[in-house]
């Protein structure tokens, strides 16, 4: 995985295409009734890491390689789509590749935008979307069980990763996703194998309009925030409208724009710094002449894996990293300076990286 996929689902109507041209300016149908999305648009967003520009500077770089994120916007879920409803399971697969589902909740009020149930409730919308994720699962689930217990006659190693299955059944049978099931290290290997979608962690979007800015609070993403605290899972705030009009800018005048609306950060790259802390993931950067490039890489990764982002054979050959720390390469004017300063330390197949190494590899 050299960058991250996610998948945005929700409602009709709540923003989600909106949310989605602007997150990749890309002009996604985006219009006022239900199923306007049909085919998942895709888009690969650079993340923004302004190190990078930094150290190509310093290296005097070709080209410069950001870390990226999929998204990929899929059609409205509507209720009964586990059954194929409006245009069900289609849609279901294609999260199923993503890394994390972004969730997004219509936050506003609006008379001119019809609510696909005609209201507005954003717990109500999250739990019709979470039911119909459970109920794919269980379809999906209760397959692979019928299939292992066939084996089972034959294999016995089958027997715990069929036992952890049963367990899933029952939990998803009570209307809670499986990332809710208390599960030995054992029981999340053997679920690991398995695309199951309420397994994946979930980033909710509340999606407000201009009303709410500039703190992007109100009392419908006040109830959102204290049903992701349950779960255990974050809320980004964002008017989704406000993001398309910025992306359609040249970012000097997004930025002019923005502070005059008193607020710091676009929604979007809060969204993107948000979803690597949700999945545990850091960067750290690799420069000289050729190339600046950003490597996403899980926090807690050993070097080797790390080396094995760039290539398998750099892991499998692995034999040292010379590490400098962002601050240092901009202190002393690069890698060399920094060896001169003694501020370039060499480390084995036990160092962990950390976000803003600036990391060389020597391999066999």
């Amino acid at each position: 995985m050299v960058g991250l996929s996610c998948g945005i689902v929700g409602l009709p109507n709540v923003g989600k295409s909106t949310l989605f041209n602007a997150l990749t300016r890309k002009a996604a149908a985006a219009a006022n009734y239900p199923f306007c999305t049909i085919d998942p648009n895709v888009g690969i967003v650079d993340v923004d890491d302004p190190r990078l520009q930094i150290l190509s500077d310093i290296s005097g770089s070709n080209k410069l390689v950001p870390a990226t994120v999929t998204f990929v916007d899929i059609a409205g879920l509507v209720k009964g789509a586990s059954e194929g409803e409006g245009l069900g399971n289609k849609f279901l697969t294609n999260i199923r590749e993503t890394d994390a589902i972004i969730h997004v909740v219509r936050c506003f009020e609006e008379g001119d935008v019809i609510h696909v149930s005609g209201k507005v409730d954003p717990i109500d919308d999250i739990e019709v979307i979470n039911l119909e994720l459970i109920l794919a699962d269980l379809q999906m689930i209760e397959n692979i069980a019928q299939k292992l217990e066939k084996q089972l006659k034959s294999k016995k190693e089958f027997q715990p990763v069929y036992d952890t299955l049963q367990k899933a059944i029952a939990h998803l049978n009570q209307n809670k996703s499986l990332r809710s099931m208390p599960a030995t290290p054992e029981e999340q290997s053997h679920l690991a194998q398995y695309p199951f979608l309420t397994n994946k962690k979930v980033l909710y979007v509340a999606n407000v309009n201009e009303d709410a800015l500039p703190s992007l609070e109100n009392d419908l993403v006040r109830k959102v925030r204290a049903y992701a605290e349950k779960e255990g899972n974050t809320v980004i705030p964002i008017c989704a409208k406000l993001e398309e009009e910025l992306a359609q800018l040249a970012p000097a005048e997004s930025q002019e724009y923005l502070q005059s609306l008193g607020l710091q950060e676009t929604g979007l790259n809060r969204l993107i710094k948000a979803a690597f802390s949700t999945l545990d993931l850091i960067t750290y950067i690799t420069t000289g002449e050729i190339e600046t490039r950003a490597w996403p890489v899980r926090k807690g990764a050993a070097a080797p894996e790390a080396a094995g982002k760039i290539h398998t054979d750099i892991q499998k050959g692995f034999i040292r990293a010379e590490v400098v720390s962002f601050n240092d390469m901009v202190s002393y004017n690069g890698r060399v300076g920094a060896r001169e300063a003694g501020r370039a330390r060499s480390e084995g197949k036990e160092y962990i990286v950390h976000d803003g190494d600036v990391i060389l590899f020597y391999h066999n």
